[in-house]
């Protein structure tokens, strides 16, 4: 269910969230650290992750973006965790209920296929970005998820 990523000595695993072959999520906790810029998502996702940490007096070129047409078929969304606690609950396509894990400040949570829900454990301030326009309720399908005693921590 989780396949942790090479990572230094001070810098915790990327947590790669999955069931069977399907990726669902990547986690990448409030700790990473690597110098430089890091990918974490691979090229055929359609909603890209990476982390940039330079020095000082780094100059990143002043550019555009090209208009290039990419076809989305489903929404894929970004949670950055600025203050509290939350606890994600992930489903398989299917809805069904594989594992949860709790989020905290500075975290952030890539969620790309199979289905999610969520639960407020402290007050919360979050950032979600994600492919627009929001739909409504064209967007998502709505389920019953699991109750409090159903919850399967992994670490």
């Amino acid at each position: 269910m989780m396949m942790p990523s090479p990572s230094d000595d001070h810098t915790p695993p990327i947590q790669h969230i999955t069931d069977g072959n399907e990726l669902l999520a990547i986690l990448i906790p409030a700790q990473f650290s690597k110098p430089g810029i890091h990918f974490f998502t691979p090229d055929e996702l359609s909603q890209q992750l990476a982390y940039m940490n330079y020095s000082a007096g780094k100059v990143i070129p002043a550019h555009v973006h090209n208009p290039v047409h990419r076809d989305v078929l489903f929404t894929q969304e970004v949670l950055i965790i600025k203050k509290g606690k939350l606890r994600v609950d992930f489903y398989n396509s299917n809805r069904f209920y594989l594992q949860s894990r709790i989020l905290q400040a500075g975290d952030v949570i890539l969620l790309i296929t199979g289905g999610h829900g969520f639960e407020v454990l402290e007050d919360i301030e979050m950032i979600e970005v994600k492919q627009g326009p929001y739909m409504g309720e064209q967007d998502k399908t709505r389920f019953e998820g699991i109750d409090v005693t159903q919850v399967k921590f992994v670490k």
